[in-house]
């Protein structure tokens, strides 16, 4: 046995655990004032408690959680694309700064979309179904569009609005993009929360991040090709 392929194996190994779990922090500490309004939404007693709870996490979804998980996808970026070994909390902090305007007005535009589509599944569940999975799949590509941004945003230097036209061009043009990042989604989340409740806060958003990416990134390299041939 090569002991030095071993070792050298291992140490990849923590190597990419620690990267997964110390950008998975950094990810949920900066989102730690939405988490403390979820928290307390989960045990709200009155309606009235809960719409005030949901309020401010609407609010902070754009300021905090869609620049926190920019940096996060453009972290994971760096380990496919560049394949450098950088300081984790300096290289999460900068790339929070310098994507923050950008990931902050493209997250207002989509929370709105998803406060629009969640209201919608709620208020058909009562009075039409059909139109209640109509806007359940809505929400799905919406899922997948929101995922697509943040890979695109972390990838490409161009304005928001032809970055939220090529957002939506990637997550129409492959279907073998969208179902990837659907399944490997899906899957990573019934395994942090049915199974291994322990990756929520070490490994889950950033593992999704490093698949998603990776999927994207197979999708534009084929397309750099077919520009090329």
């Amino acid at each position: 046995m090569d002991k030095r392929g071993f070792v050298g194996g291992v140490y990849a190994l923590f190597e990419w655990i620690m990267r997964f779990s110390v950008i998975n922090l950094l990810w949920l500490l900066f989102n730690l004032p939405i988490l403390f309004f979820i928290v307390n939404l989960i045990f709200a007693q009155t309606i009235a408690d809960f719409i005030l709870l949901l309020i401010p996490i609407i609010i902070l979804i754009p300021i905090l959680f869609f620049p926190a998980t920019t940096a996060m996808f453009a972290s994971a970026r760096s380990w496919i694309v560049d394949s450098e070994d950088l300081p984790l909390i300096r290289t999460y902090w900068r790339f929070y700064k310098s994507n923050y305007k950008k990931s902050c007005l493209g997250g207002i535009m989509l929370t709105i979309l998803w406060v629009i589509c969640v209201v919608d599944v709620y208020y058909f569940a009562q009075y039409n179904m059909p139109l209640m999975y109509v806007f359940i799949a809505m929400g799905l590509i919406l899922f997948v569009y929101t995922i697509n941004f943040f890979s695109l945003l972390s990838h490409y230097e161009m304005k928001l609005f032809a970055l939220l036209k090529n957002t939506l061009l990637v997550t129409v043009a492959s279907p073998l993009l969208f179902l990837t990042v659907v399944l490997s989604s899906a899957l990573i989340l019934y395994m942090s929360f049915e199974v291994f409740p322990f990756l929520i806060p070490f490994f889950t958003g950033a593992i999704i991040a490093f698949l998603s990416f990776s999927a994207f990134y197979r999708f534009y390299l084929k397309i750099e090709a077919l520009k090329e041939a």
